[in-house]
């Protein structure tokens, strides 16, 4: 199985594994009436949601590039992690309302310990699921099974914090506890839904490959382009898993456009070995171009 379909099985998986789980935490709140459990359930109805886009995005991004988009369907992704951020800060508003409702009449929940039962269990499939996301997420640089990945991983740690509280409610009989936990994972969850969408507006913004790969791309070009005088105006952008360089080459003006030809093969090869999914454009320039401020070919 190639990583492509990998990653679109572990999509269409996490969408199941998120109605699963909707269903827990909406039993947990059934159960008990406690507007903290009830603000984790409406969390998970977002990570349904948000399961479907990156299922979309990621069949999408997959798509080969054609006439229309002749670079490709990449930046699918980065728009359907703009989805999950949305979905997620909605999400906090209405649970904001449910926790504001709770103050104005607290009450304490029924059967606890039934609901902590289902509660824990849901949120132990989310913590194995979560891992799995985001370790493949960046492997397979996509964008929007990471987002999911790292939602799930925050619906994790809302969920234990609402456990914990709702223990708390139960121990110390303050129906209050139980509103203000609800506010409390609204306002994580709020954090959560900004940080994704932060992320996802640098992509599709063409934000530059982080600093380590440009390094080794400069090295790369400086060790692979004998013959050649120097490289310059190099640029980098990120796009889903996918990563374009282009640059210009200098080489003699009497070199011949079949050796300029081969030193470009020989600089693709190898930065092809070094950098996975990779689209390369070389631009071949004269020695009159040169501008002594790129990188000097060793």
């Amino acid at each position: 199985m190639t990583t492509a379909q990998r990653t679109q099985t572990i999509a269409a998986a996490s969408l199941g594994i998120a109605v699963l789980v909707l269903a827990l935490k909406f039993l947990a709140w059934w159960v008990t009436g406690s507007i903290a459990l009830y603000s984790d359930a409406l969390e998970s109805i977002v990570n349904v949601v948000t399961s479907v886009a990156a299922l979309i995005a990621v069949s999408l991004a997959q798509r080969p590039a054609d006439a229309a988009l002749p670079y490709g369907y990449h930046k699918a992704e980065y728009f359907s992690a703009v989805l999950v951020g949305v979905m997620i800060i909605i999400a906090a508003i209405l649970i904001f309302r449910e926790a504001w409702l709770g103050l104005l009449a607290p009450e304490i929940p029924d059967a606890p310990a039934l609901g902590l039962g289902i509660g824990a269990a849901a949120t132990v499939v989310n913590i194995v699921w979560a891992r799995v996301l985001i370790r493949h997420g960046r492997k397979a640089r996509s964008p929007a099974i990471e987002a999911d990945g790292r939602h799930l991983m925050t619906d994790v740690v809302s969920t234990v914090g609402v456990l914990v509280g709702l223990g708390l409610v139960v121990l110390t009989g303050w129906a209050v506890l139980d509103p203000i936990l609800a506010a409390l994972v609204a306002l994580n969850i709020l954090w959560s839904g900004w940080a994704v969408v932060r992320d996802s507006v640098g992509g599709l913004m063409d934000v530059a490959v982080p600093a380590d790969v440009q390094q080794t791309i400069r090295e790369v070009i400086a060790t692979s382009a004998e013959g050649a005088i120097e490289a310059h105006d190099i640029r980098t952008r990120q796009a889903g898993r996918m990563t374009f360089i282009d640059f210009h080459l200098v080489v003699p003006g009497a070199m011949s456009v079949d050796d300029a030809h081969t030193i470009c093969d020989g600089i693709e090869a190898r930065l092809r070995e070094a950098v996975p999914d990779v689209q390369i454009t070389i631009h071949v320039e004269p020695e009159n171009k040169a501008k002594h401020s790129g990188i000097v070919v060793v």
